[in-house]
């Protein structure tokens, strides 16, 4: 196994601290019976080819050697390189909900970005480990912003084609033995759309045999499935919105919103709004989603998990609230705003963010703009802002990304700011 590893001059490729020669010894700790070993080399693969969402150069290469780990029944943990797989292959999921991966404006924004690669010189390798962070970084530097760009683009696309590369085999595996591999495999084929043609079918009879009589699959496996066939194009049949477990009728209703758009039908309509406006769910992610280290045993995955999103249902919602159209918009605001007072942290970057584009369809306000001038949604939304500690917190801190959000839309950038500027509203 991982013949021609080493035929890779790997000190040429970069990663996100310089030289990626330490990869090969990595990938090849993914085998070990060791789950130390295993866990080690994982992080350290998430940290180098997968650096707080970012792919680099030596990223496509380990992506074949990661898929050969997969498709070997021998692999002590093969959810856990499935993780990394979809993780490597769209990077953050929010970045591309609820609609899924847009395969063709990425290849437009690509163009000319392979060029740009081959020029770039060789990354740094030496003993000095604390120069690799910002040598690998020189060239880019030297770009322009729309070099920058399209360089970026076509490193990611890599990654994403070399991931795609591997869909046949991600289809096997919605059959496979252990559920947190079907469950990713379902969660990796929805971001391929090129590859619907076969993906389809191959979720349609996994979600089939789910359906069966005694057929032993949690609700979140089959959610799962549901939104993927959503996202490559195929509407979950109508029945699983009737279905008793409530996140299968989640998914389903995910699926559809996304298909149907705005002729979804009542019932889907309904089911959103509630998912929306509910409070945080409290179905965490298990270990190995939130963290690359596992136990040697295979952590069960809770009942009603789900990895978009990294388990956020009702964020998810939210976010495919704006699918239904304009019919429904005030009700998804409303929805939006009922939740927002209880979540924090990236649940409330995702709700308030499908708020705010709701609130202000025409973008930012004007700067200095009063009180008064507000639309009424945007009055209600700075109010729940006011009086609502939560929304501005992560981990009980002040989260910075929300205050940076609230004022790329034109309003105070904290409680107290926001409370000041609704108390000048006469």
């Amino acid at each position: 196994m991982l013949d021609g590893l080493d035929d890779i001059d790997w000190a040429r490729l970069g990663h996100a601290y310089g030289a990626a020669d330490d990869v090969p010894d990595q990938l090849r700790a993914l085998a070990s019976p060791d789950p130390a070993v295993r866990d080690e080399a994982l992080g350290e693969l998430y940290t180098n080819v997968f650096h707080q969402g970012g792919r680099f150069e030596a990223s496509a290469y380990a992506v074949p050697f990661l898929l050969e780990l997969l498709a070997d029944a021998a692999t002590p943990d093969p959810a856990a390189v499935l993780g990394l797989l979809g993780a490597l292959a769209v990077g953050f999921d929010e970045g591309v909900l609820p609609d899924g991966f847009p395969v063709a404006e990425h290849r437009r924004a690509a163009e000319g970005g392979r060029e740009l690669l081959a020029a770039k010189p060789p990354p740094w390798t030496g003993p000095d480990e604390s120069a690799k962070e910002y040598v690998e970084y020189t060239y880019v530097e030297s770009l322009t912003a729309a070099e920058q760009s399209r360089l970026w683009a076509y490193i990611e696309l890599s990654v994403y084609d070399a991931v795609r590369a591997g869909v046949a085999l991600l289809r096997t595996l919605l059959h496979h033995n252990d559920p947190g591999v079907r469950t990713g495999a379902a969660y990796t084929v929805a971001w391929f759309p090129e590859e619907a043609t076969g993906s389809v079918p191959a979720l349609a009879a996994a979600i089939d045999a789910a359906g069966k009589p005694g057929a032993e699959v949690a609700s979140g496996e089959v959610a799962t499935m549901l939104v993927a066939s959503g996202l490559l194009g195929a509407a979950p049949d109508v029945r699983w919105l009737a279905d008793p477990r409530p996140v299968v009728r989640w998914g389903a209703a995910i699926g559809r919103a996304r298909v149907l758009g705005a002729a979804a039908d009542p019932a889907t309509v309904e089911e959103l709004l509630s998912w929306a406006a509910a409070p945080p769910d409290g179905i965490a992610a298990p270990d190995h989603a939130a963290d690359p280290s596992r136990d040697e045993v295979p952590t069960p995955l809770p009942e009603g998990w789900v990895p978009f999103l990294d388990g956020d249902l009702g964020g998810y919602a939210g976010l495919a609230l704006r699918q239904l159209g304009p019919r429904h918009s005030d009700r998804a605001f409303d929805a939006l705003l009922d939740r927002l007072p209880v979540v924090s942290g990236d649940r409330s970057l995702t709700v308030l963010g499908a708020a705010l584009r709701l609130a202000f369809p025409d973008g930012p306000a004007p700067a200095g703009t009063p009180v008064a001038a507000l639309t009424p949604r945007q009055r209600r939304l700075a109010e729940v802002l006011g009086r609502s500690p939560q929304p501005w917190l992560i981990d009980g801190q002040e989260f910075g990304n929300v205050s940076m959000l609230v004022e790329e839309y034109g309003l105070p950038g904290s409680r107290p700011g926001m409370l000041a500027y609704l108390a000048h509203s006469g």
